[in-house]
């Protein structure tokens, strides 16, 4: 595995390929190889040097190509960028259904861009848990760029604020309906609001609504969240949408949240818990699922003693 980190570290896209599914896969490695990779991070505080963009909203409205419009537009100035496509999860062998090279075709061959998708794994939060893994592996590859694509399940994808430093909701003028229900979730996540396909008719409306949404429910810090018109499908809006995520990035650091202690030490605490929960589980699902099966009378006083043991050991 040493030599694995170290490979991708000197920048080997086949050792970062690899590495990514040992983390998707989660293999019996994956903390001894994450503890390397946040150990270089940390060793050179890039806190801020890879910027984290989350591209979320409901099935339908264009995250793809939205994401394919944004890579095109920051490739012009050179920057690299990894990708997260976090896709349905296969119910047979639990992989991405969708595939990253159906995805966007036109940047396979880039050698500036890395794309892969992930299956959901049936994580409720629209990413899957190796998303925060697999985003410091692109981090310490070097990337300037990270772009998460949630798999859209709409009002549950709140865990893209741990990942992302900008969050993109992207909404389409047939969203009305749904805007009222994910109206709490969306307010809370979103940096910036792209009405996508704004070509159609309601598209005026829903920009108007999402404006009073947002004047209404307001923020906890002084960001001003935009509202913008895009045609992802002609590129239309996606040098604006480019320009907002700049603002707010400078917004993140004139405020010091881009290297903010208490969201960082939040954030930590929370992938720690993550850790430690999974090994747990891991071991647990080990010493109870072997060939002999435990004869148990009462799940709950089971359940009880183990955990006492556990308390004890």
């Amino acid at each position: 595995m040493p030599d694995l980190v170290d490979q991708m570290l000197s920048g080997d896209r086949l050792a970062l390929s690899r590495l990514i599914s040992m983390v998707e896969g989660r293999s019996k490695d994956l903390v001894s190889i994450m503890s390397r990779v946040h150990a270089r991070l940390n060793r050179f505080d890039r806190c801020g040097k890879c910027y984290r963009i989350g591209v979320t909203g409901p099935p339908g409205a264009g995250k793809s190509t939205l994401v394919d419009r944004l890579i095109t537009h920051l490739r012009r100035n050179e920057k690299t960028i990894g990708v997260i496509a976090i896709d349905p999860s296969s119910p047979f062998s639990g992989g991405a259904v969708l595939g990253d090279r159906i995805r966007m075709q036109d940047h396979a061959g880039d050698e500036g861009v890395f794309i892969r998708s992930l299956g959901s794994r049936g994580s409720h939060g629209g990413v899957s848990r190796a998303t925060r893994e697999v985003a410091k592996l692109y981090d310490a590859f070097g990337m300037d760029f990270v772009i998460v694509e949630t798999v859209g399940v709409g009002q549950t994808e709140l865990d893209i604020m741990e990942i992302a430093d900008s969050t993109i909701v992207i909404v389409t003028p047939e969203s009305g309906d749904a805007i009222q229900t994910l109206k709490a979730g969306i307010l809370e996540i979103a940096d910036i609001f792209v009405v996508n396909k704004a070509d159609r008719d309601g598209a005026d409306l829903m920009q108007a609504e999402l404006k009073a949404m947002l004047e209404m429910g307001g923020r906890k810090d002084s960001w001003k969240t935009p509202v913008l018109p895009v045609q992802a499908h002609k590129g239309l809006g996606v040098a604006e949408l480019v320009q907002s995520l700049e603002d707010h990035r400078a917004f993140r650091r004139d405020k010091g949240k881009g290297c903010d202690r208490e969201r960082k030490k939040r954030i930590a605490l929370e992938e720690a818990k993550e850790i430690i929960f999974e090994e747990l589980q891991s071991r647990i699902s080990k010493k109870l699922g072997g060939k002999r099966i435990p004869k148990i009378e009462n799940p709950y006083e089971f359940a009880r003693d183990y955990l006492r043991k556990i308390d004890k050991s």
